[in-house]
């Protein structure tokens, strides 16, 4: 059925469904043959499946998602982590030295970037900002869940707009889909996920313009900025970040060899 649907994951997600419903692990499902399932378990599963034939992620059907090898719970408020972000997570962690520095996480959602950096980093601690209260909730159930509560802290609000504290280390991944381009999304991400973590405007650089501004008064002497970005960004958001006084300004890879990550240092 999922395969007809055009769920290009169909096999893989058939089995995290039949997991999931059975109460096993999904390797489970592979080695055990014969598996017995009750009536409950079966229409479980029909309801599982029938939310993934109309292209609800399989994270949003199974409340669950791993970042970072981390346990993260998201739902329909939050955006759900991407392999691809763990590069800016990899960015962050390759150029602190791991002394007790203070992290700002603009538009935190599931809270997977600052909660991931905090698990790295045992001396930091953090704050997350999100717009969406329910977000937000999200993210602080998950910092709960990974014993990281008394070090991360979580609030409302448009970016850094009511923020008066200076951090060593700012990260974002904030919306940077052009708008013209949300018509053109997988219904996945399209139907599912928060446009508000999605859409970054005209020309996809909305959120890096209003965040770069603040950086003045959020970076404390040598701090960091790390943003992730979209394809074909890099040098313009290299642009906004040296028009706003940043300097020693990189752009990093992922895996794929596609530019993910700028990077820059205060030189106030």
């Amino acid at each position: 059925m999922l395969k007809d649907a055009g769920i290009d994951s169909a096999r893989l997600d058939a089995r995290l469904i039949v997991s999931f419903a059975a109460g096993l692990e999904p390797s489970a499902v592979l080695i055990r043959g014969g598996l017995r399932l009750d009536d409950q378990c079966c229409d479980k599963i029909q309801a599982m499946t029938n939310r993934r034939i109309n292209h609800e992620p399989i994270s949003h059907i199974l409340g669950r998602r791993e970042f970072w090898s981390l346990d993260f719970k998201v739902n329909a408020h939050t955006l759900i982590p991407r392999p691809d972000t763990e590069t800016l997570v990899e960015a962050v962690l390759s150029r602190v030295d791991g002394r007790s520095l203070r992290i700002l996480d603009l538009g935190t959602g599931s809270g997977c970037i600052l909660l991931s950096l905090l698990s790295e980093l045992p001396e930091c601690q953090g704050l997350g900002i999100d717009i969406s209260q329910a977000a937000l909730s999200i993210a602080q159930e998950n910092a709960h869940g990974l014993g990281l509560s008394e070090r991360a802290r979580f609030a409302v609000g448009q970016w850094a707009s009511h923020i008066n504290q200076a951090f060593d280390v700012v990260v974002s991944n904030p919306p940077y889909i052009p708008s013209g381009d949300m018509a053109d999304l997988m219904p996945e991400v399209s139907k599912f996920e928060p446009r508000q973590a999605l859409d970054g405007g005209v020309d996809g650089l909305v959120a890096y313009r209003h965040i770069a501004r603040d950086l003045r008064r959020l970076l404390n002497p040598a701090g960091l900025v790390f943003f992730e970005i979209g394809v074909g960004q890099a040098t313009h958001v290299t642009q906004i970040l040296q028009d706003n006084g940043l300097g020693n300004i990189e752009i990093i890879a992922d895996l794929s060899g596609i530019p993910r990550v700028v990077t820059g240092k205060a030189s106030f």
